[in-house]
Parts: C-alpha cells; structure tokens; sequence
C-alpha cells in the first residue's frame, strides 16, 4: 500500500522503504535521499513510530481507499512531518523535486492534479509537461507482470488488493497499466499506423489538452465517488448484526450497485433485450454502461451473470484452498480456523458472535491480500516458464538447475507466508529474487486451487496472457543430460555468452512459442501493429486474411478494434482491386461473427472515415454499407447504415463515392423492412435522380429504383402512391413552364417511369386471375428474344422480377390468353394501367410542345418500351383505340377545329413513333404507312401547322429502317390531286434528304423533286427549292449536283419566273442557309454570282414592302457568305458588287442595315487591299488569313446585337476612339 508506506516502513516494520527509486540516480540525488531518509526517522517519534505497522491497518478499508487516493504523495506527507516534527527548520523543497519523486514512485494521478493547478496557475513544469506529453509512459509492456510493483515500491501490489480490487500497478520500465482514469490517453494511438505521415504539433496539442481535459473530468469523478463511499459506508456495528443475523439483508452501497447494474444491462444486451437494455439505461442515465471503469476506479470486472450462477457452488471456499506459492498458514492453525468458516450455529451468545464476525472481516481481508500476492506470482510463474521452455529447446542442463532450485523455492515460500502474516505487504523489491523457480511450480498451484475456479480467479488480462496449458498436458521433450559435475551457476556463466535478446518486445515474442491457437490469436495480435508499417503499399493487401482471423479470434475487444482500424487504414487509396479484397474479407468477418459483433466492430471503422480526406476510403465505406447490409441487424440497416448513406449523398462531392452510394442505398432496399422509412428512401431517389453526375442517375436506374421499385410493390404502393406522385410531377411542370418548360426535370420523371415499366408489368401477372395456374409442369413454352426490350440491367429484367424464365413463360403464355379470349374483368391492376394510367399520359402527351424534339423523343421512347413489355395484343386492344379516339382520323374532320387542334399537338408524333412502330410486320408497316398520309392529307387540307408531321418524320428519319416508308408516305403526297398535300411533300423531302443515302437520293428523292418543279401549280414548284439546295448541302455526287444545278437555273433565268416574288425569295434563303455549307465551287460559280444578279434586280423594284423583305434576306445571305473563303476575282466582280446594290437598297429603306453594309465593304474592301499589297502573285498569306479570321469574329459579335434597338445598330461598327 503505497500510502501507507511511510508509516510501516521503518527498520523494524519488517517494510520497504518507498524512497528508493528504480531509475539511475546520480551521487547527488543518491546522497539527497539518504538524508530526506535520515530526517524522517529522527522527526517523524511523535506522529508515526516506524513500528507501528497497525497504525493504519487493512481491517479499515475505507482510510485505505483515502489514504491510496490522497492529494500528496507518501514521500510528500514524510517530508512534511520531518519538517514539521524536528527542531531545526530544513529549506522548502522545490515543486520540481516533489514532481521528481512522485513520478519516481508512480503517483500518476497526484501528479497529473499537481501538473493541472500548475498549468491552470501559469506555472507550467517542464518535467510534468514532457512526462504527460509522450504517450509511451502509459503503453503497458509484457516485461513485468501486473502486480508486481516498481522496484522499490512493494506497496503498489497491496493498494487494490486491500479492497478486493484488480492491482493497479506499474510495470519495471515505471510504467503504468491503463486505467479508466487515464484511458481516452489511447486516442493518442489512432493515427499511428496510417499511411498519412507524422502528426503535426498543432494536432497533437489539441490531443493532449483533450486528454489534459477528460483527465480533470475523471478525477472530479473519482473524488465524487470516493465522498459516496465514505458517506455511505456502514458503520462498523451494523456490520456486525448484518453477519450475525444473516436474514437481515444489509442496505446496497453505491459502488455494488454501480458494479450491479453494469452487469445487468450487460446480460440484457447479450441476450437481445434491447429495448428493455434501453430502458434500464435511462434510468440510470447518471452511468456510462459503455465502460466498465465508470464503475469505480481500479475495480476489476467480474465475470457476466450467467458465469457467477454456474459458479454459485464452488465457493465453499475450504482452509486448504488458501494456500499457494508465496503465503500460507500451519496447518494447526488451519484446523482452528475451519470451523470459523463452515455455518455458525445461530444460538451463541452475542459476544462470540462479535468475535467471530471480526475475525472472520480480518480472514477476508487477509484472504484478498494473498489472492492479489497470488496473481502476481502466477504470472511470473508463466513468463518463466516461457523462459525455461526456451532455455530447454536449446539444449540446456536443465534438470541440474530445477534440482537446485527446487529446496530454494520452499524456503521462499515459508519464508513470504510468515511475512505475509506479520505485515500484509509483501516485499518484491529484489527484482531477480524469483527468476529461478522451477517450472514444476505450476503444478503445485494447479494443485492447490480447483480447475473450475482457476480461470475466474484472476483479472481477464492477466489470464490472457498467460500460457494456455500446462506441461502436464503436453508431450514434455526430454534431452540429453551431460554427464557432468559442473555446478548450475557455471552452467548459467557459461550459456550466458550465447547472444540472446529476451529483453526487448520482440525478443520476448521470439522466445515464447504458441502452444495454441488462442495463445497464436494473441501473439498476432501484438504483432500485427507492428508489422503492417513496414510492409509496401503494393504488397499490404496480402496482410488481409491474417489481420481479419486475427480480429475474428481475438478474446480482447481493444484489440479486435484496432486491428479493424487497421484494416481499414491499411492502404492509404486502395484502388478498385484492393477495396474489393477488404470488402470480400469485411463480409467473411460479418458472416462469422454474426450481426452484433458487426455492429459493434465494422460499423465504428465505416463512421470514422465518412468524411475522410481520399476520395478512395469513402468509396470504401460507401460499398462496405451495401456489402455489410445482409449480416446487421434490421434496426441498424434502417436507421444508422441508411443515415450514413443519405449524409454521404447530400455532402460528397466525389461522383464515384455518389455512384456506390446509391449502389448501396439499392441494397439496403432489398433488406429493409420498415414501412416508416418508404418516404425518406421516395426523397432519397429523387435526389439522386436530380444528381448532376450521369454516373450517379445511371447507377439510380440500374439498381437504386428497381430495388425500391419491388419494396414499393410488397408494399402495394407502385399503383397507389410512386407512379401517381411522378405522373403528378410531371403535370406540374408542364403546367408551370408554359413558357419555359425545364426539360432536364421533366427528362428525370420520365425516365424514371420508364424504369418502372418491368415492375408494373411483373405487379400485374402476379396479380393476374391466372396467377394461381402458373404451374411448372411439362414443356415449358420458350419466350421470344425481341419480346422484351432490354433492360439496363439484370434489376429490370422481368424474368428476374418474377423469379425465373420458365415461371416468367407460363405467365405470358396465360396472360395473352387471358387478354386474347377472356378479357380483364376483375383483374383490378391491369384495370388500373387501361383506365387510369394510360388516359393520363395521354393527356400529358398533348400538352406537350411539339417543336420540343427532346420532349417528343422521350415520351415516344416511353410509350414504344411499354408497348413492347406489355406486349402485342395489349398495344391492339388496349392502348391504340384511345389514341385512334382522341385523334379521329377522317376527312369528316377537315373543318372541325378539335379534330385540327389534336392533329397538331405531340399527340401524333408520339403516337406514330412510340405505338406503330413496336411492331414491324407488314399489316404493322401498312397502319403507320396510312396514319402519316391521312396526317398530311388532312393537316394540308385544313391549312394547318406542319409541325407535328414534321416532328413525325425526324423522329423517323432518325432511323434508316423506315427511310424506305417515309419515302412512300411522300410519294402518294407527290401524286396526289391536291396542290396543297403536294406542296406538304415537297416540304418534308428537306427534312428527309439529310439522313437518307445518296442512292435513295438519287432514286427516289430527286426524280420525286423533279417531277414537283414541273407541277402546274408555282406553290408547289417553289416549295421544292429549299430540298433542291439540301441536296446541294449535303451531296457529293456530281452527276446529282449538275442536275439540281440546272434546275435551279431554271428557275432563276426563266422568264417566266422573272417577277415570281416568292421565288426570289425562297431562292435567296436557301442560298443564305446552304451556302456556307455547300461545295465551294458550287458556292463560286452559282451562288455569289446568282446573289449579285438578284440584288441589280432589287434596286430596280418599285414596291418597298417587296424590296425591303427582298433586301432583308439577301443581307442575312451575305452575312453567312461573308464567313466563307472567297477569292479575290469573285470578291471584286461579284461580292463587293452585290454588297453596294444592297446598301442603295438600305438606304433608302432600312438605315441600321445601311449602317452594317457600310462597314462590310470596307472591310472586304480592306481585305483585297492586304492581298494585293502582300501577296502580288495572288496565294493567301498567313498575315491575311489571320485578318479574315479576325473580321469573321468581329462580324460575328456585331450580327448578336442586331436585336438591339435601331438607334444602337448606327454604333455597331463604329471604331474605338
């Protein structure tokens, strides 16, 4: 008892001196503590007689507790009576010299309280602050067995066991064991294997004041629990009629009931009594039931409940059962004694009653002081036991040593059983005194205590660490033994010069050999830490399997989690190989330790690196989420993994952490089981269908949806609440952009819709009225490739919706039965898609814009996937009559304004390319071929927009496949009757010409145009010459381009078309639109000149409206021509020419475009200048291409602003001043 020293340890105390220090101490120092010893014996006669050993006896425990856990050291308190006590005053010690010696004696927490007030006064001590700075003080080594005591202080081995508590104890290094007062010191060992380099100082300050912090908080704990045990400490009488009347049950003390309901809520947990756990830990929230220190300080933990009721009959506890390797009694005495111990019979008379129970406290006192001398020794026993093991295997002479050993061990044991009777404290001050005990001892001290009680009798720790079997249960090795009269000690001089190391930690290692696999699972994990430093980054992958049995093996929680922590900061940024190594290890380690080890272990390590710094460790606990998913508990999936999950997808700017997020999320989809959590997981899909990344909104579709889509399903909300709320959406924003519609948004509904096709198809064959026929006998029919479109992934495949291809075959062969001969009375969710779904989309479809090409390629795409999933007889009998009745195809309609206004809403393009075109046989081919020229007759007719027969086409024409179709459709509206179709169809071939082949050109699309530009009707020849100049735009053919170059010709160098208004016109426009694009000679030889000629012309027109529009489009020709190379001949006969006719024209007519003409002559003008002066011989310079490059984008910028106001267009081209 550390405290208690200066009062038992004099001369004749039988004590120790607890001024002696372990450390290497200078002469100076030496002769300093010789006299402080001096002084104490001459002054301390009146206050502590040096043989007054009772003065402070164990039978009170409570002044033990105090006196162990007082504000000054022993060495302080000494020194203070020698001071007060003597007759002379000696000179004030300094604060240094008392820091000095109570880290020298170990008084750790005196000291850290000393350093506290120091710090908090301004007054900081260098040799405090370093002490409490470097975390190796307080890492526990293996050289020195737990209670046994810093050299010099024997004391420290007694303090816990007075109260029955676990030794609190330094090591031989003047160490100290990890407490729960100093225990949140191990945060200083977090980062120490990560691959992020060297702390920086500012870290590790904000560590230690963290530290410094808990500490303060700790003491004041300890002190609080200490004024309670004191308080409520029951008086010494009342303990007495507690022993004497057993029926009497005597009031709980607040430290039982701390340890008590710890044990409790323990055994809750254990046995999935969580909520009562809960509970139970509410009220008594004044305790942290997640450390056992909180309890109280020092206390070892006993074992669980269900370990102390299988023990309940072993403790008759027996005189003999008393005696072990360092203490015992006569045997006389035990015989006057064991009747004390057996029942007392309850008629003595009160006095002997007194005297038993006192007797009986001081037995029991003695009984925790020798168990703590027994665990000491014990563990000694083990590491030397290691040590001769190691000494036999190399062939030592061991037998002569053991013999000799042997009588000295006896008498030591005699010896410490006296001392222990005349002073509790037993002297182990002589560090090497026991080294040579025989490695037979183990089998006395197996002899001596029962086998069922060994492995509880002492502290968890200390059990781990020593051997776990005796020699007696392994084949002993015998060798030779030399036929020798040399004596032991020669024998030890001279094996002592082989150079062996079993002083360091990993001589230690090397010298004690597993002798089973739970010593193996210790070993590795001392080692582990040690290793996986030094292994390359390359290489560390290979650490995996030993870190992860390691961690599944292990008895010891600390070291299970720092194995894990290991393992997850093994690879600074582990690539995709790597990761998956950890996580196929991760799911092995959940799958053998089962789902609260999981919970408690793997889940910790994925929430410390949720917002680590490489992108590669969040990727690593975004897919560990998903992979741990089946082996937690269900409660942890749908509150703690999902919340992770939703933090990591609000906050993580990394795409790739995002995308395996929602990996992630679509797996906890398929485990979850809370119909609470359906709401947050609709708003967890809508963020990420919004993401901006295209990897996320991909990896949505292919696994996020299509999982919560089959939750939605078992819950019966896919037709009730997901579909509606989208299609509602959807409604919303086409009522809110009428004008500006947000097509990115209406993209995101739509495709998720689609995605959800194969989940309502799947809902309705298994809520078919046949569904209870679908049975697997006989020839299972085979399901056609193409019946199906094909998924985007294995999720949305209907065969694994439903569970299999054969099961998923009996079903459509049932299904198209069902629709083809008994209809859909009462099959209520295919009711739902006709009556509710698709009259729904319908009417979205016609609010759409129609010009909106995108807009128009989703919905068609839509309705073409849930045609085909549906399949053929539902398309025919089920979704084509209702768009055949919203549209109403007949000539009866020409002059009705509903049936026109539906003929040019999105309704037709959608219905043209997204219902008949999911099949493709010839009476399929001949529908659509029909709907087109009833669309075009009747929009022709009716003088409507051509926009949805427009729409209808490109969305064609996009694939080759009905290029041939098209071509037909365009063909009867060239041999109609009508001028007005044959006008449409001259039309549409410019929207054609573009994706067709040259051959279709050149026999069918030319020949057609041709045989138009005859027509009788002008409309109709002028309606061809927008497709004669694509053509011209797009072709390469020679032969091709000299036929459409003299039909162009002709209509500009026919008389009759001379003052064709609307021919000039058109003619001019496409000039302005192909001309930049068109073959430059092409655009030399026909265009520019052609421009020219029409701009004479214009100056010549004596009606303004008409030679303004005239002039308005030949300026906007020019203005794309002006971009185009043109050379010098064609700049001075034809361009220049044209462009000074136009500006007589502006400026009469239009002063702005006078404005801008002006300035583009003198810049071409300017060009041919440069060419003249820096290129006589005519080629193109690099000086001058770069200043037509310049003029391009100059003119360029000043064309954006011709929509400003005309008093702005004057200052256009003006130059800077």
């Amino acid at each position: 008892m550390a405290a208690m020293a200066p009062g038992g340890s004099g001369s004749g105390g039988g004590g120790v001196n607890p001024f002696l220090s372990d450390s290497d101490e200078d002469d100076d120092e030496v002769a300093a503590t010789e006299e402080r010893r001096a002084g104490l014996r001459l002054g301390s006669g009146g206050g502590l007689d040096p043989g007054s050993a009772d003065s402070l006896s164990p039978q009170d425990p409570v002044a033990l507790g105090s006196s162990a856990r007082s504000g000054l050291s022993g060495e302080a308190a000494a020194a203070a009576v020698a001071l007060g006590g003597g007759g002379e005053t000696p000179g004030r010690l300094s604060i240094d010299a008392i820091a000095a010696q109570l880290l020298r004696d170990q008084y750790l927490l005196t000291a850290l309280e000393l350093h506290t007030e120091l710090l908090e006064s301004g007054r900081e001590l260098p040799r405090l602050r370093d002490y409490f700075s470097n975390p190796g003080n307080f890492e526990r080594q293996s050289g020195t067995p737990p209670g046994m005591g810093a050299p010099g202080i024997p004391g420290a081995a007694g303090v816990g066991g007075a109260g029955g508590r676990e030794p609190s104890t330094t090591s031989g290094g003047g160490q100290l064991n990890r407490a729960g007062s100093i225990s949140t010191l191990d945060s200083l060992d977090f980062a120490r294997y990560s691959d992020d380099g060297n702390r920086e100082t500012d870290e590790r300050v904000a560590v230690l004041e963290f530290e410094l912090r808990k500490a303060k908080e700790t003491i004041q704990a300890l002190r609080a629990n200490l004024t309670k045990a004191a308080e409520h400490e029951v008086p010494l009488q009342e303990r007495k009629n507690y022993k004497s009347s057993p029926e009497i049950q005597e009031p709980i003390k607040p430290l039982e009931k701390r340890a008590l309901n710890f044990l409790v809520n323990e055994f809750l947990l254990k046995n999935n009594y969580k909520l009562t756990s809960i509970t139970f830990s509410d009220e008594n929230d004044d305790q942290d039931f997640e450390l056992w220190d909180d309890v109280g300080l020092n206390i070892p933990k006993p074992p669980d409940l269900l370990q102390l009721y299988r023990d309940f009959g072993n403790h008759q506890v027996t005189g003999k059962d008393l005696v072990d390797v360092a203490s015992g009694v006569e045997e006389d005495e035990l015989e006057a004694l064991t009747p004390i111990l057996g029942n007392l019979p309850p008629t003595l008379e009160a006095s002997q009653t007194v005297q038993n129970s006192l007797l009986i406290q001081k037995l029991e006192d003695k009984i925790s002081l020798l168990n703590s001398e027994k665990w000491s020794l014990m563990e000694q026993i083990g590491r030397l036991e290691s040590e001769m093991n190691f000494l036999k295997n190399e062939h030592f002479a061991i037998s002569a040593i053991c013999d000799s050993v042997q009588p000295s061990l006896d008498q030591s044991s005699h010896k410490d059983s006296e001392d222990s009777e005349q002073n509790p404290v037993t002297n182990s001050s002589d560090k090497g005194q026991n080294k040579d005990i025989h490695l037979s001892k183990s089998d006395e001290v197996d002899s001596t205590i029962p086998k069922e009680n060994f492995p509880n009798s002492f502290p968890r720790r200390e059990r781990e660490g020593m051997p776990s079997s005796s020699p007696s249960s392994k084949n002993t090795v015998h060798f030779d033994k030399p036929n020798r009269k040399l004596s032991p000690a020669f024998h030890q001089a001279l094996l002592s010069f082989c150079r062996m190391s079993a002083d360091s930690r990993l001589g230690s290692e090397v010298s004690r050999i597993a002798d089973s696999e739970k010593s193996v699972m210790l070993m590795l994990g001392r080692c582990l830490p040690h290793i996986v430093p030094n292994v390359l980054l390359a290489k560390r992958e290979e650490l995996i399997p030993l870190i992860l049995c390691t961690a599944c093996l292990h008895p010891e929680p600390k070291e299970r989690d720092q194995l894990l922590h290991i393992l997850f900061n093994l690879i600074k940024r582990p690539d995709d190989e790597q990761r998956q190594m950890i996580l196929t290890g991760c799911v092995a380690f959940a799958r053998h330790v089962g789902p609260t080890r999981v919970e408690a272990e793997l889940l910790p390590q994925c929430w410390e690196q949720i917002n680590h710094k490489y992108p590669e460790r969040r990727l690593l606990v975004a897919e560990s989420c998903g992979a741990l998913a089946p082996y937690l508990p269900k409660e942890i999936r749908s509150s703690l993994v999902l919340s992770m999950l939703q933090q990591m997808l609000m906050e993580d700017k990394a795409d790739l952490v995002r995308e395996a997020v929602i990996k992630s999320l679509g797996i906890i989809m398929g485990y979850i089981d809370d119909p609470d959590k359906y709401q947050q997981g609709f708003e967890l899909l809508l963020s990420a269908l919004g993401d901006p990344s295209e990897r996320v909104v991909s990896a949505t579709h292919q696994v996020f949806l299509p999982a919560y889509a089959a939750w939605t399903t078992e819950l019966g909300n896919l037709q009730s609440h997901l579909i509606p709320t989208l299609l509602n959406k959807i409604e919303k924003l086409l009522r809110e952009g009428e004008h500006g519609l947000d097509e990115h948004k209406l993209h995101m509904y739509l495709s998720a819709l689609q995605s959800l096709i194969p989940s309502l198809f799947a809902l309705v064959l298994q809520n078919a009225p046949f569904s209870s026929k679908a049975k697997l006998h006989g020839e299972v029919p085979q399901i056609e490739v193409t019946r199906f479109p094909r998924p985007m992934s294995p999720l949305q495949d209907v065969s694994t919706i439903i569970g299999s291809r054969e099961q998923l075959a009996v079903l459509l062969q049932l299904y198209d039965h069902q629709l083809e001969h008994e209809g859909t009375t009462g099959w209520e969710s295919l009711l739902w898609v006709v009556n509710q779904l698709l009259p729904q989309l319908i009417e979205i479809v016609g609010r759409i814009n129609v010009t909106s090409t995108a807009c128009v390629h989703e919905f068609s795409r839509f309705f073409w996937r849930l045609c085909r999933t549906f399949g053929k007889i539902f398309t025919n009998t089920k979704v084509k009559p209702q768009f055949q009745e919203i549209l109403r195809l007949s000539e009866e309609n020409i002059d009705s304004s509903a049936g026109n206004g539906v003929l040019t809403k999105a309704t037709v393009p959608i219905y043209a390319t997204g219902v008949l075109t999911c099949y493709i046989q010839e009476e399929d081919r001949k529908l659509l071929v029909g709907f087109l020229e009833d669309v075009m007759t009747l929009l022709s007719l009716s003088h409507a927009p051509l926009d949805s027969l427009k729409a209808s086409f490109v969305e064609l024409g996009a694939n080759p496949a009905y290029h041939e179709l098209l071509l037909t459709v365009l063909w009867y509206g060239v041999v109609h009757t009508s001028a007005l179709v044959r006008c449409t169809a001259a039309r549409m071939f410019e929207l054609l010409v573009k994706g067709v082949n040259e051959t279709l050109v050149a026999q069918r699309v030319v020949p057609a145009l041709i045989t138009l530009s005859s027509d009788p009707e002008i409309s109709v020849r002028i309606a061809t010459i927008p497709a004669f100049g694509t053509i011209m735009e797009t072709v390469i053919q020679r032969e091709l381009l000299e036929r459409v170059k003299m039909q162009l010709a002709s209509f500009l160098e026919d008389p009759q078309y001379q003052d064709q208004y609307s021919l000039h016109t058109e003619i001019i426009k496409t000039f302005g639109r192909v001309g930049p694009n068109a073959e430059p000679r092409f655009r030399d030889e026909f265009v520019i000149p052609h421009l020219h000629k029409l701009a004479l012309v214009n100056n010549l027109q004596i009606v303004d409206s008409k030679r303004l529009d005239i002039a308005t489009h030949l300026f906007e020709a020019y203005s794309a021509l002006s971009c185009c190379f043109i050379s010098e001949d064609l700049m001075v006969n034809h361009f220049l020419p044209g462009l000074r006719c136009l500006r007589i024209d502006m400026e009469h007519l239009s002063p702005e475009h006078e404005v801008i003409l002006t300035s583009m002559i003198k810049e071409c003008e300017q060009k041919v200048e440069n060419k003249t002066v820096q290129e006589p011989q005519g080629s193109m310079s690099i000086a001058a291409s770069l200043v037509s490059e310049d003029t391009k984008t100059k003119f360029l910028n000043k064309m954006g602003q011709l929509t400003t106001s005309g008093a702005m267009l004057a200052n256009v081209f003006q130059r800077k001043k």
